[in-house]
């Protein structure tokens, strides 16, 4: 049986009709009739190359269901979730449990991102090849939300995942230039009477790792990429023609340190929200092709762990669902057009990641798809279907609006409603 999707907007601009036929792409021309689809711009699904789905060991926070359905909900079909679960997901065992917790769950591919310290302790390296050859085929690996900041231990590590083309995804912060850091190193900082987070911290680590990945000739990805200074030098390294590339966060694309005037917690992350020129900055990054990809740093926590004081909350914040709106607001706004938009959210993640079936929008491949109202306004709402609701974004109004989620050929978002 057949579904025809009629009247879409192709990135390009075109309009056409796409037919669906037992989970494939079969047609993309005239095909109607259909579901009426006019005014609505048909995407790859997108894949966030940087999620926390909390499960297994932190589940008062998320569970894979529920992250995987606030993902659908934001258009994504794919999510690369991230190892700094308990057990971490540092052994083939867990990394295949965390991906049969995304296929019971059903709502979009869930890809395990694997450690690359053992306890994520940075210390000795995880079975890197045991996770690679698992049936979860991990080809990400990350100690995210710790830096691998042995040198030595990254050297190796690059070589290895090397050997079956996989990527180091590194988590950019000196650990003794921000012991003890909270926000923003700057005047801010100090007025506030918070210890600040230099932006040499992340600078440092990106200009080392990038010579590392060229000594070693392997793939290098840099999580959450904030700082201007950190834009010159992955810039820099790509003119080198160094394999690496880089993420930015919705957050860091949008919001500035002033917002911790007021010690809310629920702008505490990591990295921390920086100044309005690094924005102006990762923006400018964003057009010119430096930065690759969108990662959402999707990082739910329990109200417990952020309706406290601010020295003692944890970092982070829920980004999945509203995450299309900022980068739409970015690209768009700035002068980008759908297919660089595209690019960012999804074929870029999916090709990072060696994602097959993901990232593409082309007869005979796999029917995930995301189908957006560009014309949409809405007030993001404190609540998603997430579990947590650290969401930084509640109360700002945002343009474009998720439609329909298409993933496997089955929609898992119709209408704008969970399926």
């Amino acid at each position: 049986m057949s579904t025809v999707l009629q009247n879409v907007t192709l990135a390009s601009g075109e309009s056409a009709d796409i037919e669906i036929t037992n989970g494939v792409i079969t047609a993309i021309g005239k095909v109607g009739p259909g579901i009426d689809c006019s005014g609505l711009v048909a995407l790859p699904g997108f894949v966030d190359i940087h999620t926390h789905l909390r499960q297994p060991g932190f589940e008062a926070s998320e569970t894979v269901l529920t992250g995987s359905q606030s993902a659908a909900a934001g258009g994504y079909t794919a999510v690369l979730a991230m190892a700094n679960t308990a057990p971490v997901a540092d052994s083939a065992g867990v990394v295949e449990q965390v991906m049969q917790l995304g296929i019971d769950a059903g709502y979009v591919q869930v890809q395990p991102i694997g450690a690359v310290t053992k306890g994520l302790l940075g210390e000795e390296l995880a079975a890197l090849g045991s996770m690679a050859s698992s049936r979860a085929k991990v080809r990400v690996f990350s100690d995210d939300g710790n830096c691998v900041h042995d040198p030595l231990l990254m050297q190796r590590a690059l070589q290895y995942v090397k050997g079956f083309d996989g990527v180091i995804a590194q988590h950019a912060q000196e650990p003794k230039l921000t012991r003890g850091s909270q926000m923003n190193d700057g005047a801010l900082a100090t007025e506030l009477g918070l210890k600040g987070w230099p932006a040499v911290a992340e600078e440092a680590i990106i200009a080392r790792d990038a010579l590392l990945a060229e000594q070693t000739g392997a793939r290098l990805h840099i999580c959450h990429l904030t700082t201007a200074g950190a834009v010159d030098v992955v810039r820099w390294a790509k003119r080198r023609g160094i394999q690496i590339t880089a993420e930015v966060t919705p957050h860091h694309l949008m919001l500035t340190e002033e917002l911790v005037r007021g010690y809310d917690p629920t702008f505490k992350v990591n990295p921390p929200l920086r100044t309005k020129e690094d924005t102006l900055a990762l923006r400018a990054a964003v057009l010119d092709g430096t930065i690759d990809a969108l990662g959402t740093d999707h990082a739910p926590h329990s109200v417990e762990k952020k309706d406290c004081e601010w020295e003692a909350a944890a970092f982070g914040m829920v980004a999945l669902e509203h995450a299309a709106s900022v980068l739409q607001e970015v690209v768009l706004s700035g002068g980008g057009d759908w297919n660089l938009f595209s690019s960012l959210i999804s074929t870029k993640p999916a090709e990072i990641a060696r994602l097959e079936g993901q990232g593409s929008l082309a007869i005979g491949k796999p029917a995930n798809l995301t189908l957006i109202d560009p014309s949409a306004k809405r007030i993001i709402e404190a609540k998603t279907r997430s579990k947590s609701t650290n969401n930084p974004f509640a109360g700002i109004e945002l343009p474009g609006r998720v439609v329909h989620t298409i993933f496997g050929g089955r929609f898992t978002v119709r209408d704008g409603v969970l399926a």
